[in-house]
């Protein structure tokens, strides 16, 4: 049962409860009162008989009458008062009583046992051949009467506080078992948790709002154990890559330490001189593109990073795109076929794609075949270059858009190996150049990085003895919303 019909059933049950009960005992006091009234009725009539006959007697109404034996009617239960017709007290009883009263007060009731809460009271006029004398009035106390109301008030209120304490304690004990003990334990499985120890889940089985807290909380939990988890693995790849890169960083220093001071050798022959030169400069752009990379890397990791895309015309801008890669390619042993056939405007960070492609080609010479041909192109969803080979063609699945696609001929990837060069630092165990250097195990990742945040994604197709295509793909242009 939810909570909230919970505290309205309960809510209903402490009002109704009190004033049925209350209303319970004024029935069972009614009913005692009117059995009571019934039999003491009787018995003060019957009293009543026994006095009248004495004080209908006319000469008690005389001055100077003999009122001994109305005295000795009088008693602590019975009190006896005496009129003149006019209203002159002849005798009281009751030592308050004043001298005169008026008639109409006297006359007033007459012949009606009339019941007042301490006492019953009747009065009736006295006749003496056809003449009124006097009127006598009998005043007959109830002492049993309100002791016993006295005792059956405070039966009552000891009653009613009872059952107002026996409601709001159950009420107390079920608020405690069904809101105050589940939060007191659910804090302490919120305490325990941020204390990194083991908590139990046992409040998520409840069909409550206690229950869906518990719920909520076991997501949050998980969700904060994933993003420990993530942010355990991310400071792991963190140190991974600066041990790594450290560590390359250190090869192609030593190396420029090594020829700096071979320079200084003065028996070295202008040729040599060249020669160290050459291989100062070549170390010194390995280490700019190595610090480069890490920097783009780190750049991209930033959730606050956005590129900022400008249109451009598809063909004018990947015709110069995919122009500089041929002498490139010659100078490193390999011929490259390029198609450019991009219709309509594309929206992208020039700059940023330019990389991509450097690194996709960059990891083309590193894996390829020397002497065999690299596609690059650039062409409309739903076709594809001539030259693709047949295991490319099925991966091509958009129907709009672009494709950027750069192919290599080759051994190929394990298939155990494709989803993982797309992780930071990964390189498979032959990526190696052809002159024993070796990558910052970025690029991929940086190159997929950034066509994410063009709106697209990127594929690696490879089969075993044939190659390695990387499938890059733009979103349409849509223009400004």
């Amino acid at each position: 049962m939810k909570i909230k019909t919970w505290l309205l059933i309960t809510f209903f049950i402490v009002m109704i409860v009190p004033i049925g009960g209350a209303y319970g005992l004024y029935v069972w006091i009614n009913a005692y009162y009117h059995d009571k009234y019934v039999a003491e009725y009787i018995e003060k009539w019957t009293a009543l008989n026994q006095v009248k006959s004495v004080l209908a007697e006319p000469t008690l109404y005389e001055k100077k009458a003999d009122l001994q034996e109305v005295e000795a009617l009088v008693n602590d239960q019975l009190a006896i008062t005496l009129y003149s017709k006019s209203g002159f007290v002849f005798y009281s009883s009751n030592p308050l009583t004043s001298a005169f009263i008026s008639k109409d007060i006297v006359l007033k009731d007459l012949y009606e046992l009339q019941q007042k809460y301490n006492a019953f009271t009747y009065k009736e006029p006295v006749y003496l051949k056809g003449d009124l004398v006097g009127i006598y009035e009998i005043h007959l106390v109830r002492a049993d009467w309100v002791q016993g109301v006295e005792k059956r008030l405070w039966l009552v209120i000891a009653s009613i506080v009872t059952l107002f304490l026996a409601i709001y304690t159950a009420v107390i004990l079920l608020l405690n078992r069904k809101l105050n003990r589940p939060l007191h334990k659910l804090m302490q499985q919120m305490r325990a948790f941020a204390k990194g120890e083991a908590v139990e889940h046992n409040l998520a089985i409840r069909k409550d709002e206690i229950g869906e807290l518990a719920n909520t909380f076991l997501a949050m939990q998980n969700e904060i154990e994933i993003a420990r988890a993530h942010l355990k693995e991310e400071q792991q790849q963190k140190e991974l890559m600066i041990a790594s890169i450290s560590h390359d960083l250190k090869t192609p220093l030593t190396s420029i330490q090594a020829y700096a001071e071979a320079l200084q050798n003065k028996a070295l022959t202008a040729q040599q001189q060249d020669e160290y030169q050459q291989v100062i400069f070549t170390k010194a752009e390995t280490m700019k593109h190595m610090l480069e990379d890490l920097l783009m890397y780190t750049l991209l990791q930033s959730t606050s990073y956005n590129l900022e895309l400008v249109e451009v015309d598809g063909t004018e801008f990947f015709d110069m795109a995919l122009s500089d890669y041929e002498t490139l390619c010659k100078d490193k042993g390999y011929t490259l076929d390029v198609i450019c056939e991009v219709d309509g405007i594309v929206a992208v960070h020039p700059k940023q794609l330019q990389r991509v492609l450097d690194n996709l080609m960059s990891n083309a010479w590193r894996y390829g075949e020397i002497g065999s041909t690299i596609g690059l192109a650039a062409v409309n969803a739903g076709t594809y270059p001539a030259w693709c080979f047949d295991f490319v063609k099925p991966a091509l699945t958009k129907h709009d858009g672009m494709y950027m696609i750069v192919q290599n001929c080759g051994q190929g990837v394990k298939e155990e190996d494709v989803k993982k060069l797309f992780e930071p630092l990964y390189q498979v165990d032959n990526a190696r150049t052809v002159v024993g250097q070796r990558g910052t195990g970025l690029g991929l990742n940086i190159a997929k990085q950034i066509i994410e945040k063009h709106g697209g994604t990127v594929e690696l197709v490879s089969q075993k003895g044939y190659g390695t295509a990387v499938l890059c793909w733009l979103p349409p242009y849509i223009g400004e919303n």
